[in-house]
């Protein structure tokens, strides 16, 4: 279904190697053909989340094709669109629309979505015997992701769960100097994403994404709150397959996004994820068309 992007942005106002195998050509720039067993390619792939299993099955079909499946692990955020534009990887698969946007942009980068994944919800956690945003006390230290979007996106979660307000209801691009004091019963305490598990243990809460949560064995489903409980919150949050765009029209990664999509892949990734993922399967067109739209968005923010 077509998503109008204008109307998403007024709802809101280490590494390691899976099922690696290093014989055959890589699939480059140029590339007019598909993988078979007769036509291998090697494709590097960055990734955030490697300890799931649906990753296994996804390389296993992927071989069967004809692609050997390199999965490189990042628990740094920063590090894979560099490494996929210096040339040091084909593809990444951890970020969505708006991470991808705000990234272009700051980097004067031209990295393109090749396909969509899934949207994860952004959780509200906690060790304190909270059972609800409503039972987090007045005054209570919330730890949320410091980097710029998703910092807004944790915002615009404590915002729709009742514990913060912020001034002119938020959007996007938000950040912890917006949010009114004096009509919010929480304070944000910004971190590293990769950190905001670890600040459980001192604070009140923390707003995870999914795959930290699942590194630090937390249980995706004990979220208090997610923004799956408000979609429009969550639909520019959209996860991506991302290329260069020299090579945004690559036959093989067209394949490995249709692999992606097989039903073998996308139920034990939604099972994996505790329901806590909605796999959505976007045309690579629609979403290179609304990356330029939020892109422009980013810019005039600035």
């Amino acid at each position: 279904m077509k998503r109008s992007l204008p109307a998403w942005i007024a709802a809101i106002a280490a590494t390691a190697t899976l099922a690696a195998c290093s014989s055959g050509a890589e699939a480059s720039s140029g590339a007019t053909e598909t993988a078979d067993a007769d036509n291998r390619v090697t494709v590097r792939v960055g990734v955030a989340d490697i300890a799931q299993e649906y990753w296994t099955t996804f390389t296993d079909l992927a071989a069967e094709e004809g692609i050997d499946v390199e999965l490189v692990n990042f628990t740094d955020y920063t590090q894979p669109n560099p490494i996929l534009s210096s040339g040091d990887l084909e593809l990444n698969q951890f970020q969505h629309l708006l991470y991808l946007a705000n990234y272009n942009v700051a980097s004067d980068d031209d990295l393109q979505p090749v396909g969509s994944t899934a949207i994860y919800q952004l959780g509200l956690y906690t060790t304190k015997g909270y059972a609800t945003p409503e039972d987090v006390p007045q005054g209570a230290e919330i730890a949320i992701p410091n980097d710029v979007v998703n910092q807004a996106r944790a915002l615009l979660v404590l915002q729709s769960a009742g514990l913060i307000e912020l001034t002119g209801g938020g959007n996007a691009f938000s950040t912890p100097a917006e949010v009114d004091t004096a009509k919010s019963r929480v304070t944000v305490v910004p971190v590293d994403a990769n950190q905001t598990a670890v600040q459980l243990q001192d604070l009140d809460g923390a707003i995870i994404n999914n795959n930290f949560a699942t590194d630090a064995g937390i249980d995706p489903t004990t979220a208090i709150y997610s923004d799956l409980q408000d979609t429009e919150t969550a639909r520019p949050y959209l996860n991506l397959w991302v290329a260069r765009a020299e090579d945004a029209d690559n036959p093989v990664y067209e394949q490995l996004v249709e692999i992606y999509h097989s039903p073998e892949v996308t139920d034990q990734l939604v099972e994996e994820n505790g329901g806590t993922a909605v796999v959505e399967d976007v045309p690579a067109e629609e979403l290179q068309s609304d990356l330029a739209d939020l892109e422009d968005l980013v810019r005039e923010s600035a």
